[in-house]
């Protein structure tokens, strides 16, 4: 089957394949400006290609203790967060999905609704809300607010996922005596598996650099990005942000690289015709 998919593909057109190479030149070109300018020996301006190079910049950036803070922060609540974002998801997406009641719609609707709004309008609603409920802005405040839209996440990915699903596979579970944790644990989990897994690692990325609620809703407290912003219109600071951002973009690409090898690794060993 995968030898005769394989012959029975097309080989990309020479314009296709100028449109893929200039996609990706459109976006990560400016990355490479990123990564340049963190070698620049320049200190108070962006320059391509930058007149001479150095790797000062990083170890003035890693010696700052604010960094780490910084980056210990949104670690933790990143981490909070998509743990949060996949027991509440999924759970929602499982009511929505297997059971009918009154408002089911309306429960659909608002469970999305949070992502389609403006972050400045999510982040102005949940500090008045903080402020009327007289709580004090911190971590706590941080990942309320972040769960909120990063359970959409995985709330659209459980969801697409169990309309993919045979209900004849429940069924035949219970037919056969499984219990019902056997049953999620043997029949819906692996189903589900590469879609939360997704949705994980979306819910991850998308709270370790979310900025604008972050805004509202931080307080005192500095997670990455505002460290970023912060020092991003000091004149020599700017290689600083630089090198911020390439750690960033690692933070953020290992997983999603672990995500996808795994998600391939289960499509392979998914048997032939399954959903």
């Amino acid at each position: 089957m995968r030898a005769s998919t394989r012959i029975g593909r097309e080989r990309a057109g020479l314009g296709l394949r100028l449109a893929a190479a200039g996609v990706v030149v459109f976006l990560y070109f400016p990355v490479a400006i990123i990564v340049l300018n963190a070698f620049n020996v320049e200190s108070s301006y962006f320059t391509f290609p930058p007149p001479a190079f150095t790797t000062d910049w990083f170890g003035i950036t890693f010696r700052d203790p604010a960094l780490w803070a910084a980056l210990r922060l949104s670690l933790t609540v990143a981490t909070v967060v998509t743990a949060l974002a996949l027991v509440i998801g999924t759970s929602l997406a499982a009511a929505v999905y297997r059971t009918t009641f009154f408002g089911r719609e309306a429960v659909s609707f608002l469970v999305v609704l949070p992502i389609a709004l403006p972050g400045i309008v999510t982040g102005i609603a949940l500090r008045s809300t903080f402020v009327l409920a007289d709580i004090p802005f911190g971590v706590v405040t941080l990942i309320v607010a972040h769960a909120t839209f990063c359970i959409v996440i995985v709330y659209n990915n459980a969801v697409a996922r169990f309309r993919r699903m045979s209900p004849n596979l429940i069924e035949a579970s219970a037919d056969l005596g499984a219990s019902g944790w056997q049953t999620v644990r043997h029949i819906v989990l692996p189903q589900l598996a590469t879609a939360l897994l997704a949705g994980a690692v979306l819910a991850f990325a998308l709270s370790f650099d979310e900025i604008i609620v972050t805004t509202f809703t931080a307080g005192q407290q500095q997670t990455i990005p505002i460290y970023i912003l912060n020092r991003l219109f000091r004149p020599r600071q700017r290689p600083v942000t630089n090198v911020v951002a390439i750690l960033v973009i690692l933070v953020t690409f290992v997983p999603i690289l672990v995500a996808q090898i795994l998600s391939r690794r289960t499509d392979a060993e998914r048997p032939a015709g399954a959903p």
